[in-house]
């Protein structure tokens, strides 16, 4: 196994708490209170809604009485107070009262008139779902069928299409197809924005009841209508298919170990260690590096992604994780054991290597611990923590944002390669800063030069005729990236 998992320094200046979590948390004050206990149960802290939050809540509270036919179930109105106070305390940026009850207003509102009326449970999804969503593209409400839902596919095997996927302007975008699924061979590429799904439109629905739509029981099939820029919109038939993911796998590039890490589940961390070990049992002494490929990878779980981090390090800070509470951060450091033993690395990424992938390729390159290449990628810096609710259900909701080793903010800006593979096809996909709501990150500034090379210079490399994979080869075998440069007759570029 791994050496132990990276250790986790919890930083927590007590004094400025009580300031931190003042008015200025939009309502929310510390008091003694039925609803201040119950809050205070979930939060550690003892926080009760201010009077002005109350009034808005009160505003909200006759609109859902007016749309649901058994409004008077007070268990409905309970979790709605539970979700608002979550929100106002522990979301990673204040959020005004009235915001956030008027996007859920808005949520009930949209019910069409012929649904009317619905049930307590149906009318407070909705106005859950609306009010959590207007926070960002990544918090959302989880009722308790979407929530098992989520436990799914971090395990690493569930049945349907093999995509991450994310929701933009009402339609579900691709992030990335996961490899050697029914979604990666039917073409599907990142960026593909889906409209339909069996002829039925996807506007309307959150981004769980889209999915579980496109789930289902395996050799089923599935057609899905996909807008791609560039061209018009046109129809792919899909069979459904259990979809075992394959975090790691791992090859021999002549004297090269190369890595390839697709998805982070809980396999990575297991995976990587036999990837390693094999790769030496092969090559012994001829081993010249590593080439560790996450393009395309969209993340997963961050413990496996400090995890990995920490595989080919031997000291030095992993990532922080920073919410809205001041003089509190969390620091995941590195313990002594490279798995590697200093070999010289090269980390491949581009648009579609999102947040855990991020991390890595972050706390390796602000480490000095390997060279990245590649492509700017997605730019998903933002932490999601899943709060159970006590009603039903849990909250998806973004806590923190993360930073690398050397204080950049991944969100909205991505990692940037030491050397950029320059090609002249414009990649397709949007990032994380195209998202609508999307949260600005704020980045200290980093003195670094980055270096560009053309992709049509770079050899072929693989069954596929790699070329980034190739350029990544000729840059370990050159020994330095002045002597990579030299050997492909280019000069460094800015």
């Amino acid at each position: 196994m791994f050496k132990g998992r990276a250790t986790i320094r919890l930083l927590v200046v007590l004094a400025a708490v009580g300031a931190a979590l003042g008015p200025s948390l939009g309502g929310c004050v510390g008091a003694d209170s039925p609803l201040g206990r119950v809050i205070g149960a979930i939060t550690s802290d003892d926080y009760v809604l201010s009077r002005e939050a109350n009034r808005e809540i009160q505003r909200f509270e006759e609109v859902y009485h007016t749309y649901a036919k058994d409004g008077a179930d007070d268990s409905r109105m309970a979790l709605f107070r539970d979700v608002f106070a979550r929100v106002c305390v522990e979301y990673v940026r204040e959020v005004d009262d009235a915001r956030l009850v008027d996007a859920a207003i808005e949520g009930v509102r949209g019910i069409e008139p012929q649904s009317r009326p619905l049930s307590a449970a149906e009318t407070m999804d909705r106005a859950l779902d609306a009010m959590v969503v207007s926070l960002d593209p990544h918090s959302t409400y989880l009722n308790p069928e979407e929530l098992r839902e989520t436990q799914v596919s971090t395990k690493g095997e569930f049945g349907g299409l093999g995509i991450e996927v994310t929701m933009e302007d009402g339609l579900v975008k691709v992030i990335s197809p996961i490899e050697d699924t029914p979604a990666h061979r039917a073409g599907l590429k990142p960026g593909d924005l889906l409209t339909h799904i069996d002829g039925t439109p996807i506007k309307g629905l959150t981004l769980l009841q889209a999915v579980k739509r496109m789930r289902g029981r395996p050799g089923t099939a599935i057609i899905l209508t996909v807008s791609r820029r560039g061209r018009s919109a046109f129809d792919v038939a899909i069979t459904r298919a259990i979809i075992t993911v394959q975090s790691v796998r791992w090859r021999i590039e002549e004297d090269i170990g190369y890595i390839r890490v697709a998805t982070f589940t809980v396999q990575v961390e297991d995976g990587v260690e036999e990837a390693i070990e094999d790769i030496r049992e092969k090559l012994g002494p001829r081993l010249k590096g590593l080439v560790l490929d996450l393009r395309g990878n969209p993340g997963g779980l961050l413990d496996q992604s400090v995890a990995l981090s920490d595989a080919f390090l031997d000291e030095g800070d992993i990532v922080s994780l920073r919410g809205r509470k001041e003089g509190r951060a969390r620091i995941f450091t590195a313990e002594k054991g490279d798995l590697a033993r200093r070999l010289p690395m090269v980390v491949l990424i581009n648009g579609g290597s999102a947040s855990a992938s991020e991390i890595v390729a972050g706390a390796l390159q602000d480490n000095g611990r390997a060279i990245v290449m590649g492509r700017r990628s997605f730019g998903k810096g933002s932490v999601q923590t899943i709060m159970p609710l006590p009603v039903e259900g849990a909250l998806k909701l973004t806590t923190a944002l993360y930073y690398s080793p050397a204080g950049r903010a991944i969100q909205a800006l991505g990692v940037e390669p030491d050397i950029v593979i320059a090609s002249q096809d414009v990649e397709p996909r949007r990032r994380e800063s195209d998202l609508p709501g999307a949260l600005l990150g704020t980045s200290r500034a980093v003195g670094r030069e980055q270096k560009t090379v053309k992709e049509t210079d770079c050899p072929e490399a693989g069954e596929n005729g790699d070329r980034q994979l190739g350029c990544a080869l000729v840059l370990l075998h050159a020994g330095s990236p002045d002597k990579f440069l030299a050997s492909l007759g280019q000069r460094p570029s800015m």
